[in-house]
């Protein structure tokens, strides 16, 4: 096998990581990481930006201030880069977590031009605390590293296994689209990404693919370009 994009921005949901035992499901974890190393090792160079769902949501702060609530979920992120970041190196990977908002002790600041020496290097680079700005998704911040990682592709690894015209968990009905234009996603109000996303990655010509990462070897499938989930172009 060989990778057919060479250079991609992995998306996971926080609620992916998740499990109904545990915030943080280290089976789950470990299971991204390795194929993770896998994708790397057939000649893809790999960033990943990980939501924080799975431990903190701004809309759960009844009465919260906006900002303090989003702030909390980026340091969300933060956790669950850290728990992929060691996991990629328990595989004898190199890996760099950045984070947008500074906090040197146990991550790299964000800068562009480092970011993009590391992937030219092989290294995996984990970007973390979105785009270190309040009332921005890791929707949106991935859109943006894609832009400025010169990514191929965006994968969309979700607990859903593609884009839906209706939530399938509360329709069962609900018909899976196989490729969809990205003005279709924002005209017909589908959640695969917010629509500030989805408008970023269009004026970039950058496609989404999104998938369920729970499929067995769903992130390595994609690279080397099975057809799975939902192309958005």
């Amino acid at each position: 096998m060989e990778a057919k994009y060479k250079r991609v921005i992995l998306k996971i949901s926080g609620e992916a990581l998740s499990s109904d035992k545990e915030n943080i499901d280290f089976d789950i974890v470990n299971t991204v990481a390795k194929q993770v190393v896998e994708i790397t090792e057939l000649g893809a160079s790999v960033g990943i930006i990980v939501g924080g769902g799975n431990i903190w949501r701004g809309r759960r702060g009844k009465g919260m201030d906006r900002i303090t609530a989003d702030h909390m979920g980026m340091l969300a992120t933060v956790i669950n880069s850290l728990a992929l970041q060691d996991a990629l190196e328990n595989l004898g990977a190199q890996a760099r977590l950045q984070t947008a908002i500074e906090m040197r002790q146990i991550a790299e600041p964000y800068i562009r031009r480092r970011a993009m020496r590391h992937l030219e290097k092989g290294r995996i680079v984990i970007f973390a605390c979105g785009t270190g700005n309040p009332f921005f998704t890791t929707d949106t911040a991935t859109a943006l590293r894609a832009a400025e990682m010169e990514a191929d592709l965006i994968l969309l690894a979700k607990n859903v296994d593609g884009v839906y015209d209706s939530d399938p968990k509360l329709n069962p009905t609900a018909i899976k689209f196989e490729e969809i234009a990205y003005l279709d996603v924002i005209s017909k109000g589908l959640q695969a990404m917010d629509t500030t996303s989805v408008t970023l990655c269009m004026e970039n010509n950058i496609p989404i693919l999104a998938f369920g990462l729970s499929e067995k070897d769903s992130i390595k499938r994609a690279v080397c370009g099975e057809k799975i989930g939902t192309i958005i172009h």
